[in-house]
Protein backbone atom coordinates (compact mmCIF):
# COMPACT_ATOMS: atom_id res chain seq x y z
CA UNK A 1 0.00 0.00 0.00
CA UNK A 2 2.96 2.41 0.46
CA UNK A 3 4.02 1.35 -2.98
CA UNK A 4 1.19 2.98 -4.53
CA UNK A 5 0.89 5.71 -2.52
CA UNK A 6 4.87 6.86 -3.01
CA UNK A 7 4.20 5.99 -7.11
CA UNK A 8 1.02 8.16 -7.02
CA UNK A 9 2.86 10.76 -5.52
CA UNK A 10 5.71 10.56 -7.84
CA UNK A 11 3.54 10.74 -10.83
CA UNK A 12 1.66 13.94 -9.33
CA UNK A 13 4.26 15.72 -8.85
CA UNK A 14 5.79 14.28 -12.40
CA UNK A 15 2.93 16.11 -13.72
CA UNK A 16 2.75 19.39 -11.75
CA UNK A 17 6.46 19.71 -12.84
CA UNK A 18 4.87 18.97 -16.64
CA UNK A 19 2.69 21.87 -16.66
CA UNK A 20 5.01 24.09 -15.21
CA UNK A 21 7.36 23.72 -17.74
CA UNK A 22 5.26 23.85 -20.35
CA UNK A 23 4.09 27.06 -18.85
CA UNK A 24 7.91 28.55 -18.81
CA UNK A 25 8.01 27.28 -22.51
CA UNK A 26 4.55 29.25 -23.45
CA UNK A 27 5.96 32.29 -21.43
CA UNK A 28 9.49 32.38 -22.94
CA UNK A 29 8.15 32.20 -26.34
CA UNK A 30 5.73 34.97 -25.68
CA UNK A 31 8.52 36.96 -24.12
CA UNK A 32 10.34 36.24 -27.98
CA UNK A 33 7.48 37.23 -30.31
CA UNK A 34 7.11 40.78 -27.67
CA UNK A 35 10.59 41.63 -27.83
CA UNK A 36 10.61 40.68 -31.65
CA UNK A 37 7.55 43.14 -32.24
CA UNK A 38 9.11 45.81 -30.03
CA UNK A 39 12.08 45.66 -31.88
CA UNK A 40 9.91 45.93 -35.43
CA UNK A 41 8.70 48.78 -33.77
CA UNK A 42 12.08 50.34 -32.96
CA UNK A 43 13.78 49.56 -36.39
CA UNK A 44 10.27 51.79 -38.14
CA UNK A 45 10.78 54.30 -36.06
CA UNK A 46 14.06 55.12 -36.77
CA UNK A 47 13.39 54.74 -40.67
CA UNK A 48 10.71 57.18 -40.39
CA UNK A 49 7.87 54.38 -41.20
CA UNK A 50 4.59 54.11 -39.63
CA UNK A 51 4.33 51.53 -36.55
CA UNK A 52 2.18 48.11 -37.24
CA UNK A 53 0.17 47.57 -34.70
CA UNK A 54 -1.81 44.51 -34.12
CA UNK A 55 -3.86 45.22 -30.99
CA UNK A 56 -6.09 48.72 -30.22
CA UNK A 57 -5.26 52.18 -31.79
CA UNK A 58 -3.28 54.75 -30.25
CA UNK A 59 -5.80 57.56 -28.71
CA UNK A 60 -6.20 59.96 -30.95
CA UNK A 61 -6.33 63.83 -30.59
CA UNK A 62 -8.68 65.59 -31.77
CA UNK A 63 -8.29 66.89 -35.24
CA UNK A 64 -10.17 69.56 -36.24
Amino acid sequence: MNDKTETGQMSRKEAIEAQAKLRRERAAEKLRENLGRRKQQVRARRSGQADETNGLPAAKMDES
